[in-house]
């Protein structure tokens, strides 16, 4: 739609000629020559018409006083396009250029659905583009100017790119299995246009797909005698090729299922590769990486199978192997908190043992990357450095790929302290640039998801609300489950009710990610009762128990037992609950009027202090600030 003061307007040509407001009301456009006018500009698709021209096409012998009379038509569309526009201002919309008049817009159905037909998207997405294009046809193009030699050329271009449009849609039901769906359309089709033989040929193949041979044969049939009787032409080669391949139910004819080619192609590689070929260990991982991102048991098959293939390939004694093994494991990682320790030890051993013999540039960042990634939550300062070293590697080389997987092990090493939001919102904006850029899908997906975290830290939730719609978007065109868990938390954060974060957890049931699932809904509760003034229940809250046991204790009037909780409690460790179990220990603290762990606290916390407690996107303590400075809980 285009602005207009106060309002929008938009066209419509596929049908007869009118605007619609912002409400989607239609605008008075008054008699037939006003709104001929305003198709012989939409015609022009924004060339300027001479007035003179406007003049000679609305009267097949203009008046005396013709040309009055267009600038008259035009005063009065521009009024009714522009109603709020000021008196001597010039029109924005209807502008006049030199000795004539255009109509600057980008707002009119026809050009609307000559993108959705020209579209070159996956059958899935095709399908849904030509519906919607289908859908703005009212009647025949510029309806009530159809005698208008002006009109005609443009007329039947859109006839025409509705009939393709039409057989298009067809192609795409075909290609997603759905021959049942394009027969009745199809069968209309040729119906009202039966000299085209693209048609007949669609209908008889969808009919032969639905398992109704005789009905496709009869089809085809119909077709030759129509063209040969009526137009007096024999069916071109792709009607006959196909009535000879549906006579030999030829293999082509059926569609090709994902399901199929995954057999075949498993199948080759069977015959092909040996079972002791070091070909199938990296195969394998290639597997695993797509496994990993299929959510629930692919996930967990992933994890587990992985530490495999990398033993197995220090076993054959090929160090090479073994840092490509490792080093191809480029799953896009957002939580900060691994899903099984032991097992990233043990990664993070076995790229350091490969890291000695390799001298590679592109082959030591990515086992660098992966060692800051499986040292996440680590303080240790060799996660960090590996982090630096990997990204420093990467940006010297011509490798986005290489590049967006070590900015995922900065981003793991980018929580060791509160306040670090502002940065991890900066790699989150990178990634997503790159990922625009060069096609990575998943680390688009995990800069949106950074973004969604750091924005939240930052409290512009409204930035933060399109990053997850953006990685909604491109979860369901990818088929990534996993990241509707994030979101959804996300949204229940926002709500910040009990049933919210309730309903949010029944996601991670199966999800794959112990490391996120274990105490995250117990600490949500409890965050959510801390802000509302309401007791922290006592519950499992797995590794969030030190920070949350002495305001359990508390809300037990159990007040030595929880002093002396609070001042064992720990430094929280890195990673994004880092400033929500901070500002927990505050509440303790000033709960208990203990000053030695109030200032540490607010030492811990001053970086952060015009954040919010949200730097998850999972839940929330509200701003930090009053948790340092407000009232004792009661």
């Amino acid at each position: 739609m285009d602005e207009r003061y106060g309002g929008r307007v938009e066209f419509g040509v596929l049908g007869p000629v009118v605007a619609w407001d912002d409400a989607g009301r239609p605008v008075a456009l008054k008699g037939p020559r006003h709104r001929a006018v305003l198709a012989r500009l939409i015609v022009a698709r924004g060339r300027v018409v001479p007035a003179t021209r406007l003049g000679d096409d609305l009267w097949l012998d203009p008046p005396d006083g013709a040309l009055g009379a267009v600038r008259t038509f035009v005063a009065s569309l521009r009024r009714a396009l522009e109603p709020d526009r000021a008196p001597r201002t010039p029109a924005r919309l209807l502008v006049t250029e030199g000795p004539g008049y255009a109509l600057r817009t980008e707002a009119v159905d026809a050009w609307r659905f000559e993108k959705a037909v020209a579209a070159a998207l996956p059958a899935g997405e095709l399908l849904a583009e030509l519906s919607k294009g289908l859908a703005l046809w009212r009647g025949p193009a510029y309806a009530d100017f159809a005698e208008e030699g002006w009109a005609q050329a443009e007329r039947s271009r859109l006839t025409e790119l509705r009939l393709r449009a039409v057989e298009r849609q067809a192609e795409a039901q075909l290609a997603l299995g759905l021959a049942a769906e394009a027969v009745p359309e199809l069968d209309a089709h040729v119906t009202e246009h039966p000299w085209r033989e693209e048609a007949w040929r669609l209908l008889a193949l969808a009919l032969y797909r639905t398992g109704r041979q005789g009905d496709a044969l009869a089809v085809l049939r119909r077709a030759r005698s129509m063209l040969v009787e009526q137009l007096g032409v024999d069916p071109g080669t792709a009607l006959s090729r196909l009535e000879t391949d549906i006579l030999n139910q030829a293999d082509h004819l059926e569609p090709v299922s994902a399901g199929r080619v995954w057999e075949e192609a498993a199948a080759a590689y069977d015959r092909t590769v040996g079972a002791g070929a070091r070909a199938r260990l990296e195969s394998t991982v290639g597997l695993l990486r797509n496994l990993a991102v299929t959510g629930g048991g692919g996930l967990e098959a992933a994890r587990r199978h992985r530490l495999a293939a990398v033993l197995a390939a220090e076993e054959l004694g090929d160090p090479d192997l073994t840092a490509r093994v490792i080093g191809a494991y480029d799953v896009p990682a957002i939580w900060t908190r691994s899903d099984d320790e032991v097992q990233a030890a043990a990664i993070v051993a076995a790229a350091e043992r490969a890291l000695r013999t390799q001298q590679h540039p592109a082959t030591r960042a990515r086992l660098l990357a992966t060692i800051a990634l499986e040292s996440r939550g680590s303080r240790e300062p060799r996660a960090a450095e590996a982090a630096r070293e990997a990204e420093e590697i990467a940006r010297g080389l011509d490798d986005p790929a290489l590049l967006a997987f070590a900015l995922n092990g900065v981003f793991m090493q980018t929580c060791d302290r509160a306040g670090l939001a502002p940065q991890r919102d900066a790699i989150g904006e990178e990634l997503v640039d790159l990922s625009e850029r060069h096609g990575l899908f998943t680390y688009e997906v995990l800069g949106h998801l950074i973004r969604l975290q750091a924005l939240s830290a930052l409290g512009d939730f409204s930035a933060a609300d399109h990053h997850a719609t953006a990685a909604d978007a491109l979860a369901a065109r990818h088929e990534l489950p996993l990241v509707g868990v994030f979101t959804h938390w996300y949204r229940a954060m926002l709500e910040d009710t009990e049933p919210g974060y309730r309903k949010a957890a029944v996601l991670l049931e199966g999800a794959g990610m112990p490391g996120l699932q274990q105490g995250l809904l117990p600490l949500a509760l409890a965050c959510h009762h801390v802000r509302h003034g309401l007791p922290v229940p006592d519950a499992d809250y797995g590794p969030y128990e030190p920070w949350t046991r002495p305001l359990v204790l508390l809300a037990q009037n159990r007040m030595a037992e929880a002093g002396a909780a609070l001042q064992v409690t720990p430094e929280p460790p890195p990673g994004l609950m880092l400033e929500a179990l901070w500002c927990l220990t505050a509440h303790a603290a000033r709960a208990l009027d203990h000053q030695q762990s109030l200032a540490r606290t607010r030492a811990a916390l001053a970086p952060a202090a015009t954040e919010q407690a949200a730097g998850s996107a999972l839940l929330t303590l509200g701003p930090i600030a009053p948790h340092l400075d407000g009232p004792r809980l009661r």
